[in-house]
C-alpha cells in the first residue's frame, strides 16, 4: 500500500517537473523573460528622462504656495525641505528611485498630501472601464464593416462605409466630445452629461449601480470610439484586399473552395496581423486617450487628475502617471507579439524583436 503511493507521488513529481523544465526552456517563456528584462532598462532611462525635462519648467509646487500671504517663508521652506526639493536634481531622482525599488513608494502627492500610489490606484479602474469598453466596441464594429466594405469593394455599401469613415477621421476628439454634449443637451434627460454615477446610486441594486454606470459610459465611450473606429475600418479594408489580391487566394478559388471559407479562413488570417501590432498601440493609448473624454464628461479617472497634477507641477504624481504609460507600452508591444504567435504559429518570436 505504501510502495503504490510512493510510486504514484514520485510518478506525480517527475510530471511536475517535466512540465517545469519545458515551460522554463520554451521559446515563449524565454522570450517574455527576456523582454521583462530589457523593460527594466527602458523604464530606467525613460525615468531619468521624464524626471530631468520635468526639472526645466520655470518654478515649482512652491511657487504657488508663495503667493498666498497667510503661508509663511518659514512653512514654505519647510514644506520644500519636507518634499526634498530643497536637494539636486540628480539627488531627488535617486531618492525618488530608491523609494521605489526597496518600498514600492513613488512618493506623496504635493497637492493631495496623501501617496502617489493610493490616488492612482483610485482612478485607474474608472480609466480603464472607459479606455476598455471604447476598445471593445471600436474592434467590435470596425472589423466587420471592414470586411463587408473590402467585399463590397467600390459598390454602393463600400462607398458609404468610406463616407463614414473619412468623415469620422475628420473630427477631432475633442470636436467629437463637444458634438455629443450638445446632443446630450437638447435630448436631456435621455444621456447624462457628466460624473459616472447618478445622485441615488448607492440606494440601487447591484444590477441597477451597474445600469448606471453603463447609461453614463455611453457619451464618454462614444467620444473615444469615433474617430479609432473609423481609422480602423479602413486598415481593415486595405489589409483584406490585398491579401484577396494574392495567388494563393486566386489558387483557392480556383480549387472550388467556398467564398466564405476562401475569406474568413484564408483570408482574413492573414489580413489580421497588422491589426494585432496596432492593438499593442492602442493599449498603450488607452491612457492618454481617455483624457479628452474624461475631462468633457466629469468622468472621475486619471486624465483630469493627471492633468491637474501638471499644472500644479506635482512632482511625483505626473512621474508617476508618465511610467505608467510606458509600462501600458512595453506591455501592449508584448501582448501584440504573442497575439501575433497565436495567431500565426509560423511566426518566430525571436525575429520580432
Amino acid at each position: 500500500m505504501t510502495s503504490t503511493k510512493d510510486s504514484w507521488d514520485n510518478r506525480k513529481w517527475e510530471f511536475a517537473s517535466h512540465w517545469l523544465a519545458q515551460v522554463f526552456t520554451s521559446e515563449t517563456f524565454v522570450y517574455v523573460l527576456k523582454r521583462l528584462l530589457q523593460a527594466l532598462l527602458t523604464l530606467l532611462l525613460a525615468s531619468a528622462l521624464s524626471f530631468f525635462i520635468i526639472q526645466f519648467a520655470p518654478g515649482d509646487y512652491l511657487d504657488t504656495l508663495r503667493q498666498n500671504p497667510k503661508i509663511s517663508p518659514e512653512r514654505i521652506e519647510q514644506l520644500r525641505q519636507q518634499f526634498g526639493l530643497d536637494k539636486s536634481w540628480p539627488e531627488q531622482y535617486v531618492l525618488w528611485l530608491w523609494r521605489i525599488i526597496t518600498q514600492g513608494n513613488f512618493g506623496t502627492s504635493f497637492v493631495y498630501g496623501r501617496s502617489v500610489g493610493s490616488l492612482l490606484w483610485e482612478r485607474i479602474p474608472n480609466t480603464l472601464l472607459l479606455a476598455i469598453s471604447s476598445l471593445v466596441m471600436t474592434w467590435a464594429i470596425a472589423i466587420p464593416l471592414g470586411i463587408v466594405a473590402a467585399i463590397n469593394q467600390n459598390r454602393y455599401v463600400d462607398r458609404f462605409l468610406q463616407l463614414i469613415s473619412y468623415t469620422g477621421q475628420g473630427f477631432p476628439s475633442f470636436i467629437t466630445a463637444l458634438l455629443l454634449l450638445i446632443v446630450a443637451q437638447n435630448t436631456s434627460p435621455l444621456f447624462p452629461v457628466g460624473g459616472m454615477t447618478s445622485i441615488n446610486h448607492s440606494e440601487l441594486t447591484p444590477l441597477g449601480q451597474i445600469l448606471d454606470i453603463g447609461w453614463h459610459m455611453i457619451l464618454p465611450t462614444l467620444a473615444l470610439s469615433v474617430t479609432s473606429f473609423a481609422g480602423l475600418q479602413r486598415i481593415m479594408r486595405g489589409e483584406l484586399l490585398d491579401v484577396l489580391r494574392q495567388d494563393y487566394i486566386q489558387t483557392a478559388r480556383a480549387k472550388g473552395l467556398p467564398e466564405n471559407r476562401v475569406i474568413y479562413v484564408h483570408a482574413l488570417r492573414n489580413a489580421v496581423n497588422p491589426l494585432i501590432t496596432l492593438l499593442g498601440f492602442e493599449f498603450a493609448g488607452l491612457l492618454s486617450g481617455a483624457f479628452i473624454s474624461e475631462y468633457f464628461f466629469n468622468w472621475p479617472g486619471l486624465g483630469r487628475l493627471i492633468l491637474d497634477a501638471v499644472r500644479a507641477q506635482d512632482l511625483y504624481l505626473v512621474m508617476a502617471s508618465l511610467m505608467m504609460g510606458a509600462v501600458m507600452l512595453i506591455l501592449g508591444n508584448l501582448l501584440a507579439d504573442l497575439l501575433l504567435k497565436a495567431v500565426d504559429p509560423r511566426i518566430r518570436l525571436e525575429n520580432l524583436n
